[in-house]
């Protein structure tokens, strides 16, 4: 699955951290392509495990952390761990079946 990261359009290039959770019932290869995110700026990718994050070319998995976790089974659960965990979650998305997945970040 790739996942295609860019900011919203009145941000022109993102400068914050961020935290992903990446979960599926199946291991995943996530292929990561980013668009105008700052270099340097710390960003995790929690993913199931089994599953990995690849990034492109460049220096951006300098800065990014991936970690493998097990994650609650169900997505009330899941979302509860997040917000208990980080205080907020800003975006949650499931999908069914898709190869890419397309998120602004932003403000």
């Amino acid at each position: 699955v790739t996942l295609h990261l860019n900011p919203i359009s009145s941000v022109h290039i993102h400068q914050k951290p961020l935290v992903f959770l990446l979960n599926s019932p199946l291991p995943l290869v996530w292929k990561l392509k980013t668009e105008r995110l700052a270099p340097g700026i710390r960003r995790v990718f929690f993913v199931s495990v089994g599953s990995v994050v690849q990034f492109e070319k460049g220096n951006f998995s300098l800065s990014a952390e991936t970690e493998e976790k097990f994650f609650p089974e169900k997505n009330e659960h899941l979302l509860q761990w997040a917000q208990k965990e980080y205080g907020a979650v800003t975006s949650f998305t499931e999908l069914k079946i898709s190869r890419n997945i397309y998120v602004k970040v932003g403000e």
